[in-house]
């Protein structure tokens, strides 16, 4: 059971090596997390996210671990008398990482090195191994009463297993050192500060009621939502990346991030929100974004009659595909960013560019470590289009509580509720709130930024003793006013009222 453990520890492990020297995204453990990730149903992956939130991604790894090993103890123990059981599941897994590496989207001439290392590893280590403890199981049966072996002990076993654990940490260590050799933090610092050309005006007075529980109006990088496919976050070189823009234009460009710098920058103050956000989720966030505007380098490039969608590839092969007339909106604001919050995107975050666009969610928007768009139709479905999402997702108007908190316990009489509303290009014209069915109330608005924010609320309720329920709904600019009834996310966003549970004591 050990031997056939530390076979996979040092499969992983050598794969793992060997990537972080040739290619990161070649470790096959990382791989095939990709692939999983790649391969789930849309409704599985909500319900990850809804349960672990962000740390979905190390849920999916531990779970793989966890699998990996209790694999490696069936085989162990199944491979007693003869070696051919370990052999063939060890080949299985190795066949299986080679598998996944040969389909990602980022598969490069160097892809196969790692997977094939991890394989011939793992099969030549449980041989060795296989064979030194049944060398020394044999050499016991023999040896008479009182005798010493003449062949390995079972203290030699122990040392050679604990060896191959110990390299395949090491090994799996050097791997993890090699494929960070690529420091995003020295990056940003060598961009220096970000001077927009045309910087976004400074908050209104009253811009949030962060004093009452609504969040500030802007997110702090490190307390930003981030959702996305990636298990590793993409490292490049700065002086590597460029953008090739192409497909349906009268000039194809190539772009490089000191081509974008030395273009006139500007600052939008945008909220993002993923689709997946639940009726009253916190995947929803706002930033000062500082970038070039993407009409005008659309427009630079010629977009052609018939195009459809501008078709973006994040470096590590994620697509999305925007509707190329909002991008083409001269009020919309679309960006290629470079920054945020005044300094250059956080690796986590899109580093060294994303694309920004207001009011559409970040699935089919806001592609992160961007490398190439092409001016296409809509025959080519992007990454959540093949697996069931919509083709175009405009955010849709909500609202949420976020004063009290569900099962909150409040003193009896006057309670100021509050929360935030969102109607992304559009605006909130009002919040109403109710209390136990009753009336619904108009809440009052903070100062409005501008239409492609969030809007904070606030209202002051009479709320006698006992189990309570608070309900809000928003209306837009337009008109609308957010449905009550309940959609799940899938396929274009999630609507329904934000309601929460909570009781006055007094």
């Amino acid at each position: 059971m050990m031997i056939a453990l530390a076979a996979a520890a040092a499969a992983l492990a050598s794969g793992h090596l060997v990537a972080g020297l040739l290619d990161p995204s070649s470790s096959p453990f990382l791989a095939v997390g990709n692939t999983a990730i790649d391969l789930t149903p849309a409704p599985v992956k909500d319900f990850a996210i809804a349960v672990f939130g962000t740390a979905d991604k190390i849920a999916l790894l531990v779970g793989m671990a966890l699998v990996i090993a209790l694999a490696a103890v069936g085989a162990g123990l199944a491979s007693r008398r003869s070696a051919l059981v370990g052999t063939a599941a060890i080949g299985l897994f190795g066949l299986l990482g080679t598998a996944a590496v040969l389909v990602r989207p980022d598969f490069g001439p160097l892809s196969l090195a790692a997977p094939l290392v991890s394989l011939a590893v793992g099969v030549l280590a449980f041989r060795l191994l296989h064979s030194l403890a049944a060398s020394a199981a044999e050499a016991e049966v023999r040896a008479m009463p009182g005798e010493q072996s003449a062949g390995p002990d079972r203290r030699r076993v122990l040392l050679s297993t604990g060896a191959v654990v110990l390299g395949a940490g090491a090994a799996g260590l050097g791997g993890q050192v090699l494929a960070g050799g690529i420091d995003p933090e020295a990056q940003r610092a060598e961009i220096g500060d970000l001077v927009p050309e045309t910087p976004v005006p400074a908050l209104p007075a009253g811009a949030d009621f962060a004093k009452v529980g609504t969040p500030t109006f802007i997110t702090p990088n490190e307390d930003f939502y981030r959702i996305d496919t990636a298990l590793r976050v993409p490292r490049i070189r700065v002086e590597d990346w460029s953008l090739r823009i192409h497909g349906m234009v009268d000039r194809e460009l190539t772009l490089t991030f000191d081509d974008l710098r030395s273009r006139p920058l500007v600052e939008k103050t945008i909220t993002l929100v993923c689709v997946s956000n639940e009726i009253g989720g916190d995947l929803i966030s706002t930033a000062n974004f500082i970038g070039v505007p993407l009409r005008d380098v659309l427009e630079e490039a010629g977009v052609q009659s018939g195009a459809e969608q501008l078709f973006s590839t994040s470096s590590d092969g994620w697509t999305a595909g925007t509707p190329i007339d909002v991008l083409l909106e001269s009020d919309r604001n679309a960006l290629l960013a470079i920054g945020m919050n005044g300094e250059p995107l956080p690796a986590e975050h899109g580093f060294p560019v994303r694309m920004v666009v207001p009011g559409l969610y970040g699935f089919v928007s806001a592609t992160k470590w961007l490398v190439d768009a092409e001016v296409t139709t809509f025959d080519r479905p992007a990454y959540w289009e093949q697996r069931g999402w919509a083709r175009e997702a405009p955010i849709k108007t909500q609202s949420r509580i976020d004063r009290p908190r569900p099962f909150d316990e409040v003193p009896t009489g006057r309670l100021t509720a509050a929360g935030i509303a969102w109607a992304q290009h559009t605006g909130i014209d009002r919040v109403e709130v109710r209390l136990d069915g009753g009336a619904w109330q108009e809440a009052l608005l903070s100062t409005e930024v501008n239409d492609q924010t969030w809007r904070m609320w606030r209202i002051e309720l009479d709320v006698p003793s006992g189990s309570r329920r608070i309900e809000c709904r928003a209306t837009d600019r337009n008109g609308q006013t957010q449905p009550e009834e309940r959609v799940n996310p899938v396929p274009d966003g999630a609507t329904g009222w934000h309601s929460v549970l909570f009781t006055a004591n007094g």
